[in-house]
């Protein structure tokens, strides 16, 4: 991953600190806008009806509520002293137009929406356009994050991006042990014959995806039980999931054999290697198939029909389909990933639910966040493979702003999750903290533009959404008293 040049001829510094205060200004928004969800979502507002400060309530039992409501009242001067400075220093800076004329945007739209909030804390919220606060915070977070992402790109970028074709990958065949070694061939003794084959066939049912999908499915298992949730739905939805994503793996490894053997990160696939002949491999795959909608039709016939969707989109839809076929395939391949959410709900309730469609919504904005910094850390392996991922398409300048779109969606998303599944204080602070780490490491990706950047957003992008998801398992299961 080369550096390129600047169109701006900013000292690095200089850059990196405007960044950070744009950064830092992003961060506050998004910040606010959960802290006003809490306050709306518990009555806050109805404890403090004076604007702009408050007055401490009659009833005793109303100090949470007020301390919520000063809260947010505190929070929207500090982001408003971080916006203004924002302002002064886009218009005494040497930042294009359109950034510059975004954050002005932005800026005008916030001194509106505090205007908005004194007239809803005082006359409550249907005295204007219900939900039109919260409306205006998610359009200001945006222009935030947009001024940030184009501010970058003119920063760090370059227009006329040129990519190599990589040369083409040799393998291996040195090694003495392992998949790649193996070959057509295996082991003389039987036991390590038998140790061998049995990890291959594990290797191939993708045991790295596991944990987070069945986490997205627990989630969505917590938001629809909530503590009643019983530890025969937990295991068999589970159960049937991980054998649902085996058997995704397997079809997807037997789809792709060809192509692995071109690709660095991939040779030492089984099938790749020859090492389990294709008919053993499928048949494993259907093996899967027929014992994860079994498992899954002892819970429901939605969860089964969902599960089997699920194997079918990933190894057909993506597989053959989507990603050799378009650049938008992370993009559209997203929904696989999201579908666990959707099966997790239905085990325990029979229907799709809105909080499920809301966190589905989260993973798929996510995804791409998500994946495209392991697309720019293998993009010669992508291109030696003939997939148009996004950087080998488009570029590393393009991918590396795209990055920074779908971190600010995958936000407004969590924003939406918290109100429709009625969240608590846990989520929110795990989500501002995590997706903090997360929107940082991605600026950071833009200065340095190395493997070790990349790798370091993605592994950032899986912190977050595993913290999320956890923070939804305690804040369902455990927190049964929610500030939300």
């Amino acid at each position: 991953m080369a550096t390129e040049s600047s169109p701006f001829p900013r000292p690095v510094g200089t850059r990196q600190r405007f960044s950070a205060l744009l950064a830092a200004t992003a961060l506050g928004v998004y910040l606010l806008l959960i802290i006003g969800a809490t306050t709306s979502l518990t009555d806050a507002a109805s404890a403090c009806s004076t604007w702009p400060a408050c007055h401490t309530p009659v009833d005793p039992l109303s100090q949470t509520e007020l301390a919520i409501a000063w809260g947010h009242r505190l929070a929207a001067v500090l982001v408003g002293v971080l916006v203004g400075v924002t302002a002064i220093t886009a218009v005494l800076g040497d930042v294009s137009r359109r950034v510059r004329g975004t954050i002005l945007a932005g800026t005008v739209l916030y001194v509106v929406q505090v205007g908005v909030g004194g007239v809803t804390a005082i006359a409550g919220p249907a005295a204007i356009a219900p939900g039109l606060h919260l409306g205006l915070g998610l359009v200001i977070f945006t222009l935030i994050v947009l001024a940030l992402a184009w501010d970058l790109e003119l920063a760090t970028g370059s227009k006329n991006e040129t990519f190599d074709a990589p040369e083409p990958f040799e393998p291996d065949t040195t090694a003495e042990d392992g998949i790649a070694a193996a070959g057509r061939s295996l082991p003389a003794g039987g036991l390590a014959r038998a140790r061998l084959t049995a990890f291959a066939y594990f290797k191939m049912m993708k045991p790295r995806l596991m944990w987070l999908l069945c986490l997205v499915a627990a989630a969505g298992m917590a938001l629809a039980a909530g503590p009643e949730l019983t530890a025969r739905t937990i295991v068999a939805t589970l159960a049937g999931g991980v054998l649902a994503i085996g058997a995704s793996g397997t079809f997807n490894h037997v789809l792709e054999r060809d192509v692995d053997q071109r690709m660095s990160r991939t040779a030492d696939r089984p099938l790749a290697t020859d090492l389990i002949p294709v008919r053993n491999a499928m048949a494993f795959g259907g093996l899967l198939t027929v014992a994860s909608l079994g498992v899954f039709l002892t819970i429901n016939r939605l969860a089964a029909a969902l599960g089997l969707a699920a194997i079918v989109f990933y190894s057909v839809v993506y597989t053959l389909l989507l990603k050799p076929n378009t650049v938008q395939n992370t993009v559209l391949g997203g929904l696989a990933g999201a579908l666990p959410a959707l099966i997790g709900w239905a085990a325990v309730t029979n229907e799709i639910g809105m909080p499920a469609l809301a966190l589905a919504g989260v993973i798929f904005l996510w995804t791409p966040a998500h994946f495209y910094n392991l697309a720019l850390a293998y993009k010669d392996d992508y291109a030696r493979g003939g997939f148009p991922m996004m950087p080998v398409v488009r570029g590393e300048t393009t991918t590396r702003k795209h990055i920074l779109y779908y971190i600010a969606a995958t936000l407004v998303g969590t924003v939406a999750l918290a109100w429709i599944a009625d969240l608590g204080v846990l989520y929110a602070a795990t989500v501002a903290i995590f997706g903090g780490i997360f929107l940082w490491t991605a600026i950071v990706l833009h200065f340095e533009q190395t493997e070790d950047a990349a790798f370091r957003s993605f592994h950032a992008s899986n912190a977050f959404l595993g913290a999320v998801l956890v923070a939804i398992l305690v804040d369902a299961l455990v927190l049964t008293v929610s500030l939300f």
